[in-house]
């Protein structure tokens, strides 16, 4: 593959350059198994709406064709399960999950190496929050029905968050 540099002009960083060195959608560490893609999360509403709203120029224009987003401020009613299950930025700075990298965080990290950047450090780390937060899913397992979407619909939407496809559980 050949290595291909973006630039990122948005309103959180500026002159940011990275390299994607690996085919867009493959060669993700074998520990790392999303259900969904960062297009599939955009389409069924995702972060109330207000995540990559100006920063459309660096992801591929099929990931916004379709996306629930709202650019004037968040839209809690956008989210697939109708529900807010984020916490401000504020809260991932204090507790120090914030990679210079990836101002935005978790998601802006997962799109960035999706389309093929690798930074081996960070993805472990991101990797590794990541199959944390499958805990999650065992307590949808364990007190819900199966099917029921309606039961612990926060958590539900968390798990859209991190790439877990909780409508089929």
């Amino acid at each position: 593959m050949r290595r291909r540099i973006v630039i990122v002009n948005d309103k959180m960083q500026k002159d940011y350059r990275y390299v994607l060195s690996a085919p867009a959608g493959r060669d993700f560490d074998p520990q790392f198994r999303p259900d969904l893609m960062p297009k599939q999360m955009l389409e069924l509403g995702v972060f109330c709406g207000k995540y990559l709203t100006d920063c459309r120029d660096e992801f591929p224009a099929s990931w916004f064709a379709r996306a629930k987003l709202s650019p004037s401020g968040r839209d809690c009613s956008l989210n697939y399960f109708g529900v807010d299950a984020s916490q401000p930025l504020s809260e991932w700075q204090r507790k120090g999950w914030i990679h210079p990298d990836d101002p935005r965080g978790w998601f802006q990290w997962y799109c960035r190496y999706y389309r093929g950047r690798r930074l081996p450090e960070e993805d472990a780390r991101q990797i590794a929050r990541w199959k944390a937060i499958r805990r999650h899913v065992s307590q949808i397992r364990k007190h819900c029905q199966p099917g029921d979407l309606a039961c612990r619909p926060r958590q539900r939407q968390a798990l859209l968050h991190w790439a877990y496809d909780s409508r089929i559980i």
